[in-house]
């Protein structure tokens, strides 16, 4: 029994630290429906290979025992596709480039004119002193024709050079060799300076490209003319035996004879497709799990860049590099959801992409999801986008070392060109760093980097609340101050936590003169007014404009969210005394924020900060450090009592660090300064 107790004990405590901190954002109907319909899609994707892969694969044991009916020759498919992958290295057919071949006589024209212009002013450029005493006097003895006769006789050599082909690994003399051949019928001297001229301007330079249909061609030639290998069966012949592993070649006899079922099998589809498509249902909640106000759009996001990556698995077969594709988007999504989203992506990722199984792809599969997942944990790391900008050198760099080191290590030749793997890594993670400003107004993803991008007090709107709303402003940066320590005491989001804490009074702005702070001589139009029910719409619109600011501006939504949030429901309890003074059965309604509550640990910390700045700035300076504390622990539990704090997700101990922060920054404020004495004025005499 006390067993049984224990195990309890710790499966509640297991629950709690699953339960999420905070409800999930509600999602309209139409958006759930259209999750739900790409989750299908995902899955269908991924259970597609059954819809065509036939009953029988190699290494798969036999269903049954089959024997050849009658004698036949079969072509082995494994062995030929071996020897095709032999010689495609050794036999690459390369024709002329004419784009490569016009820039070769674009580089040849510009040096006849350099050499022509040479020749009517010897002393305008250096190339006249390259020149042979004997070659700069042949060319000042030539006029106009004979050059032109000489550099066409030039420009016809060195296309009869590149009509054969020209390899960029040529040596010097050789290609000057092959000049002077080409200009054999000149004297000694033209023929010389010529040759010298073509060779410069082909040195180090190629006109060949390679012809994948003329390889294909001569591969087929060459493999026709050393025999197709074919396997030989007679009539009685035992091709597989029941329960035995099938061999590539009994394959291919079976699928002579017809014994292949390459139709669809419904129930083994179905029982993939309820998989899949339950991966992708749970990889949604994963990600509402840990981010609480993930919009639809960003869930679709998401699940676009599953099917992307099965699609292009499905398109390029064996020759999709999973490095390539589950690396990037995990990185975009650990920069703009969170590390434990971009890790919830990778795991569903890896699960429904349709590599082909055994042998190298799963090596390869495990491997990028490594290193996938540690490019994530850095990512959610990075403060800045120069510090992400290192990522596409080092994460290729390091992947290209280990797997070098791990495939020596197990004595395995390469499966695919490790350089260009890294290459192409490197571009689609600087291409994706590129992009993502962009991705970030589309889907409304909340970098680190455009957090501390909208953090700068010099953005537009920060700059108007500054020369608008000054003392809304100075209000503002104390709140910031104050929030930021109190999530760094609980270990929440303190970027978020300071950026939001700028853009909260934002709505300010449509009547600074009706907020205390702002009132510099005095009156306060409130008085003026006379009209309580008045006055709690003018603080309700504050609210209201500032959600219409955020709209305008374009700040993310979980930015927008403090806008609300940090009043959630409170009471105005000076116009509710105004309004009961005159009528007390006025409802108590009128006089709330309309909300909502706080959703979030960061939004709830900014309510509390708000609550108490004002009441730690008016303290005496002798209160205490217990006196300060007993009056943020009272306030904080009107709010708590109030029922402000009930989908925060802020625990009891939480509130203590909470409560201690606060009172930190107060102590901070209020540091005692050394009096400087000031010497006495001297009297001035008559």
């Amino acid at each position: 029994m006390m067993r049984w107790r224990q195990l309890n004990v710790l499966w509640r405590r297991l629950l709690r630290l699953e339960r999420p901190r905070q409800q999930p954002a509600l999602w309209r109907p139409r958006d759930t429906m259209a999750v739900l319909l790409v989750c299908v899609l995902v899955a269908v994707l991924a259970s597609w290979p059954l819809l065509v892969e036939p009953s029988i694969r190699p290494g798969m044991p036999a269903p049954f025992t089959a024997r050849a009916p009658k004698a036949a020759t079969v072509v082995d498919s494994t062995a030929l596709e071996e020897r095709r992958l032999q010689l495609l290295p050794r036999t690459t057919v390369q024709v002329v480039d004419q784009r490569a071949t016009r820039v070769l006589q674009q580089r040849l024209e510009r040096s006849l004119a350099q050499l022509e212009q040479s020749s009517r002013q010897p002393d305008a450029l250096g190339l006249s002193q390259q020149l042979t005493p004997a070659e700069a006097s042949w060319l000042q003895g030539q006029g106009p024709a004979a050059l032109a006769n000489w550099a066409r006789e030039l420009r016809q050599a060195q296309l009869r050079m590149l009509a054969q082909g020209l390899n960029g690994n040529l040596a010097e003399g050789q290609l000057l060799e092959a000049a002077n051949l080409q200009l054999d019928s000149m004297p000694q001297v033209p023929r010389a300076l010529g040759a010298r001229l073509l060779s410069r301007s082909l040195l180090g330079q190629a006109n060949l490209r390679a012809d994948p249909a003329l390889s294909q061609r001569r591969i087929e030639a060459l493999i026709t003319q050393q025999g197709i290998p074919t396997v030989a069966v007679k009539p009685g012949d035992l091709i597989t035996r029941q329960g035995e592993p099938v061999s590539p070649q009994a394959l291919d006899v079976l699928d002579y004879f017809g014994l292949v079922n390459r139709r669809p099998r419904p129930l083994a589809w179905l029982a993939a497709l309820l998989q899949a498509l339950a991966a992708a249902a749970v990889m949604v909640l994963l990600l509402r799990r840990w981010r609480a106000c993930l919009e639809p759009r960003q869930a679709l996001l998401a699940l676009g860049m599953v099917m992307l990556v099965q699609g292009v698995s499905l398109w390029l077969g064996p020759l999709a590099s999973p490095l390539v594709l589950l690396v990037p988007p995990t990185l975009l999504l650990a920069q703009g959801l969170g590390t434990a989203a971009g890790l919830s992506w990778l795991a569903a990722a890896s699960l429904l992409v349709p590599l082909p199984p055994g042998g190298a792809a799963d090596w390869r599969l495990l491997f990028a999801a490594a290193v996938a997942a540690a490019g994530a944990l850095a990512a959610g790391r990075q403060r800045s986008r120069a510090e992400l900008l290192q990522l596409p050198v080092l994460l290729p760099t390091a992947a290209v070392l280990l797997q070098a080191l791990l495939l020596q290590s197990l004595g395995q030749p390469a499966p695919v060109d490790l350089l260009g793997e890294a290459l192409l890594l490197g571009g689609l993670l600087l291409g994706g760093l590129l992009l993502t400003p962009l991705v970030e107004q589309l889907f409304g993803l909340l970098t680190r980097s455009r957090l501390l991008e909208l953090a700068d007090v010099e953005r537009p709107l920060l700059r108007r609340l500054s020369s608008e709303a000054p003392g809304t402003f100075e209000h503002t940066l104390m709140i910031a101050g104050l929030a930021e320590e109190g999530a760094r005491a609980i270990g929440a989001d303190v970027d978020l936590v300071r950026t939001g804490s700028l853009y909260h009074d934002v709505g300010k702005l449509h009547g600074p003169q009706w907020f205390i702070e702002n009132q510099q001589d005095g009156d306060n139009p409130h008085d003026q007014l006379d009209d309580p029910v008045a006055s709690a719409a003018i603080l309700q619109a504050h609210v209201d404009e500032g959600l219409r600011l955020a709209r305008r501006y374009r700040l993310p939504r979980p930015l927008a969210d403090f806008i609300p949030e940090h009043q959630g429901t409170l009471k105005m309890g000076y116009f509710l005394h105004q309004a009961r003074e005159r009528d007390p059965a006025v409802p108590e309604s009128r006089f709330r924020y309309r909300g909502p509550r706080p959703r979030s640990r960061e939004t709830a910390i900014l309510m509390l900060a708000d609550g108490c700045e004002a009441a730690l700035r008016s303290l005496p300076p002798d209160t205490s450090e217990s006196e300060a504390r007993a009056m943020v622990r009272r306030l904080i539990g009107a709010r708590q009592a109030d029922g402000q704090l009930a989908l925060s997700g802020l625990g009891r101990g939480e509130l203590t660090l909470v409560i201690a922060a606060f009172v930190r920054v107060w102590r901070r404020m209020r540091h005692r300064r050394i009096p400087y004495p000031i010497a006495p004025r001297r009297a001035f005499s008559a």
